[in-house]
């Protein structure tokens, strides 16, 4: 085995104990801590972070291994890190709909109410 072969192995190997570091802290988390809006934080953004390394360095030992590297890991990478946080706010928005009274939402400060509470359909708010 050449150096390369070698710091290729470590590379992988450290991507894998990344991603299994976070993947581990995010469902931690996901158990732990009380309020959903917390709850929700640690998978959202530990857990795509574990995934998105496990994944590139699937994408890497099959570049190292000299066969055809395959581009289904970088595309499932982007998704992943596309839709988790449209997928967490959308969980957010529907929380706060469903247990928070408009009258304890704080004031923004502008004229104008927040905008996951209005319920304006013009285009100003679109």
């Amino acid at each position: 085995m050449t150096l390369l072969d070698h710091i290729a192995e470590v590379v992988i190997a450290g991507l894998l104990v990344t991603g299994g570091i976070f993947g581990l802290i995010g469902s931690y988390g996901l158990l732990r801590l009380r309020m959903p809006m917390q709850r929700l934080h640690a998978p959202t953004k530990a857990t795509t972070i574990g995934v998105g390394s496990a994944l590139f360095a699937s994408m890497l030992t099959y570049a190292f291994l000299k066969v055809t590297p395959s581009g289904e890991e970088l595309l499932v990478i982007g998704f992943l890190f596309v839709t988790a946080p449209v997928t967490a706010l959308f969980l957010a928005k529907a929380h706060l709909h469903l247990t928070v009274p408009r009258s304890e939402v704080p004031p923004t400060g502008t004229a104008k109410p927040w905008a996951t509470f209005s319920t304006d359909t013009s285009d100003e708010f679109r």
